[in-house]
């Protein structure tokens, strides 16, 4: 029995990322490509997400600021989920929708890109990071699940969803995880293809 449900998880699993290759490769390089001019340009990228996708942000922010297979010079990224002193202050002393809104608002300039990771694009906290986003101009990259959510109504032409082809949160997790693996791998490629 045991053994059973451990082959129907990675069946789904195969099954799942099987859809996710025909399906995402397209707006997963549109993404590659944003980043790596953002970068170019001198910008950073911001990153977010709840619970689980938070530390997909954080794992992000880490092959970007340290390295992701190979070494090479650091850039520019932060996990705005990562400071819990922070997080919990807004959260008491505003509200927990605020929580990433606010540090947006605080320091996002001109030509940053904000990449928000999301099982379905509808919690509050990550509509206000996006609201936040847009009013100051940054592209909106999005790892999104299920349906979209309102989150995916927030997106512009310029804005770029990768939506994991499933409604189940393991699953939208692991391609996310691959996602986030293509991308880093992506921007060491372009940025530095003599590492």
């Amino acid at each position: 029995m045991i053994n059973e449900k451990i082959h129907a998880h990675f069946a789904e699993s195969i099954q799942t990322k099987i859809v996710a290759a025909e399906a995402l490769p397209e707006s997963i390089e549109k993404a590659a490509f944003a980043l790596t001019e953002a970068l170019i340009r001198g910008n950073k990228i911001l990153v977010c997400g709840n619970g689980g996708a938070a530390a997909l942000a954080q794992i992000f922010s880490s092959h970007l600021l340290n390295k992701y297979e190979t070494d090479r010079p650091s850039l520019p990224a932060i996990a705005i989920t990562a400071d819990s002193a922070l997080v919990s202050a807004i959260a008491t002393d505003s509200h927990f929708d605020q929580i990433y809104a606010k540090q947006i608002s605080a320091i996002a300039q001109d030509g940053d890109v904000l990449l928000v990771i999301s099982h379905g694009g509808n919690s509050r906290n990550m509509i206000k990071a996006v609201e936040t986003a847009l009013s100051k101009s940054l592209q909106i990259i999005a790892l999104n699940g299920v349906d979209g959510g309102e989150l995916a109504g927030l997106l512009g032409s310029d804005d770029i969803e990768i939506r994991a082809p499933s409604d189940k949160g393991p699953r939208i997790e692991e391609i996310h995880l691959l996602v986030i693996n293509c991308l880093s791998d992506l921007i060491d490629q372009q940025l530095f293809p003599q590492y």
